[in-house]
């Protein structure tokens, strides 16, 4: 079982809950940071002292406030503590369910779990230390790992990123089109991009053009 647990989390609720949870674990050395910047100079320290975590649970977004950081996310976080500490096991504890985002702290971050927070949230945090603590297997919660599984048929491809890049840039669907049909880019007809256009808001939970931007330059992808 883990003995050095460290906590990023900028709600006081959610940080007690994990607290009790590790209570139960017996797992007495718990550290809570509410800010990424805390978070990374206290594993920092503690490697210096020979003293390193066994685990670090992280949300994923925190909160803005009159303090200027350098690390505004919990996914930022993780890739710069899996630089210092390549070792150290991670949980992702957030309510994120946009599947590429986790999916992409899986494959590129290789974080160990995912937490979904909702109703079954200290449930599933126990299973993922359980498992964890005496194994190399992945958790991630089931209702994400359903939605993971579902979404895996459809794979964003080059034509995606540019329809996504010249919406970015402010170029209606029709003039994507023209640039299409001019360039020979196939598939260049307006119910193709349309199409394409669903599947991406669908594939990013995007409740519209604008949203879907958004979310698409938020994760780096344009």
């Amino acid at each position: 079982m883990f003995k050095k647990v460290i906590l990023a989390e900028d709600f006081e609720e959610f940080n007690l809950a994990v607290k009790q949870t590790l209570e139960d674990f017996n797992i007495v050395d718990f550290q809570h940071a509410k800010y990424c910047d805390d978070a990374l100079t206290k594993i920092r320290i503690a490697i210096q002292e020979q003293k390193p975590y066994d685990l670090l649970i992280s949300d994923l977004s925190f909160k803005k406030d009159h303090r200027e950081v350098k690390i505004e996310s919990g996914d930022e976080l993780i890739q710069k503590v899996r630089e210092i500490q390549p070792n150290l096991k991670i949980i992702a504890y957030s309510i994120e369910d946009k599947n590429p985002r986790i999916k992409s702290l899986f494959e590129n971050s290789e974080i160990d779990a995912f937490v979904l927070k909702g109703r079954n949230s200290i449930t599933d945090l126990k299973k993922a230390i359980q498992i964890l603590s005496s194994s190399d297997q992945k958790f991630i919660s089931p209702e994400i790992a359903s939605a993971l599984q579902e979404k895996n048929n459809y794979e964003i491809d080059d034509t995606d990123i540019k329809i996504l890049k010249y919406l970015a840039a402010g170029t209606s669907q029709d003039e994507i089109i023209e640039i299409f049909k001019s360039s020979d880019i196939k598939p260049n007809s307006k119910s193709a991009v349309e199409k394409r256009l669903s599947k991406l808001k669908d594939f990013f939970k995007a409740n519209n053009t604008v949203h879907l931007v958004s979310i698409t330059k938020d994760m780096g992808i344009i």
